[in-house]
């Protein structure tokens, strides 16, 4: 008995607006592709570090030791976290999709030589604002890159 494997479709989110690159993600899963995300640190945020940065930190407070909710600093959680947003994620199709979905920090030995694809709505060359990227946002919140 043979196993068949289904086609992984990689995409490269290096200088791709985090939204835009998210919706088409989302989109694709639904229709049942499998999906790995590469360079998840690289995805781009627009507006001004500064403002979203303290947004976020407002966000992140919790009201003592022990109390969550708990949110995620790393970088692949947090573009994992935005494309599951663009699903139903409480529906069964969300759920199957979501499991499809991979991303990683950095590109993995295993992938280094696959086509890499792109979204070329989400491009942040288009963007006429200042932007900055998950990985900086990442550091601002607190992630060690040593987790």
């Amino acid at each position: 008995m043979e196993t068949v494997s289904k086609p992984v479709t990689v995409f490269d989110a290096e200088g791709l607006i985090l939204g835009r690159m998210a919706t088409q993600i989302a989109k694709r899963l639904l229709n049942g592709e499998e999906i790995v995300i590469v360079n998840a640190e690289k995805a781009v945020i627009s507006g001004r570090k500064r403002s979203k940065v303290n947004e976020v930190r407002e966000f992140l407070e919790v009201g003592g030791v022990g109390y969550g909710p708990f949110h995620n600093r790393r970088p692949d959680r947090i573009v994992r976290k935005t494309v599951k947003g663009m699903l139903p994620s409480r529906q069964p199709k969300g759920k199957q999709a979501y499991k499809r979905l991979k991303v990683f920090i950095g590109v993995p030995e295993d992938m280094k030589n696959q086509k890499m694809e792109t979204v070329c709505d989400a491009q942040a060359s288009k963007l006429k604002c200042a932007y900055f990227t998950v990985g900086e946002l990442s550091r601002e919140i607190g992630w060690n890159q040593g987790e």
